[in-house]
């Protein structure tokens, strides 16, 4: 099926997550919709981040997509439920914190590093209430200003916000390290540096194994060569 996959993020750390689902997926086209204008979107209420994302999916309707993809943790934990009930004929995929994957491998001490939105969402509370049983130390970070200092590639902002958020935990024999943002993978070599044996960890991988679950369950892969990939980003004012 030639219709293209969206994805959206508040910037640029959805291209994370797109680039795992085209390397599974290379025969697909994709519209990747960065919403520039109203980043961040970890500062948001719940209410201001469902009517910003259902403005998206409506422009992605429009488009005449065949799957969303939320390129976002804090969008998917406070909007996915949202949107499903709003767009009943859409197939959405979401990002939220691997705090699962770190349980599922036996990680004992882990950090969760996330927006305070994601932070403070029922759903990471609930995902952490639902492995409780799997770690010793769940340390939750809620690292306010670093994914739009990443966003805006500013290296000193994010040394700053790093050295504050991580420092306080380089006696927990942290084992694991949850990039609970789309945006931190593209520092991964930063936060290593605090945490050398810790292992990194982030969704994009199970996210891109949904996809193609659901399209292929659906019948929606692309048959064909013609491959698009359009990139749209919103101003701020």
């Amino acid at each position: 099926m030639q219709n293209k996959i969206g994805i959206f993020d508040s910037g640029i750390g959805g291209i994370t997550t797109y680039k795992e689902i085209k390397t599974l997926l290379p025969n697909e086209s994709f519209i990747y919709y960065a919403d520039t204008k109203n980043n961040p979107y970890g500062s948001k209420s719940k209410e201001e981040l469902q009517q910003i994302t259902k403005k998206i999916v409506q422009y992605f309707i429009k488009r005449n997509v065949k799957i969303i993809i939320i390129a976002c943790n804090t969008a998917t934990t406070n909007c996915i439920d949202y949107l499903r009930h709003e767009f009943k004929d859409i197939t959405f995929i979401g990002t939220e914190p691997a705090i699962k994957v770190a349980c599922d491998n036996n990680y004992k001490n882990i950090l969760i590093l996330a927006t305070p939105t994601t932070i403070n969402s029922e759903r990471t509370h609930e995902l952490i209430e639902r492995n409780k049983k799997e770690y010793e130390n769940c340390y939750l970070v809620a690292c306010d200003g670093l994914a739009h200092a990443i966003e805006i590639n500013d290296q000193n902002k994010i040394d700053e916000l790093l050295n504050k958020y991580l420092t306080p935990y380089k006696s927990k024999n942290i084992d694991a390290i949850v990039l609970g943002c789309t945006h931190y993978p593209l520092i991964r070599y930063k936060i290593q540096s605090f945490f050398k044996n810790a292992t990194l960890i982030d969704g994009n991988k199970g996210v891109a194994n949904m996809v193609k679950k659901q399209l292929i369950v659906n019948n929606l892969l692309n048959k064909n060569n013609k491959i698009t990939i359009e990139f749209i980003q919103t101003k701020k004012s």
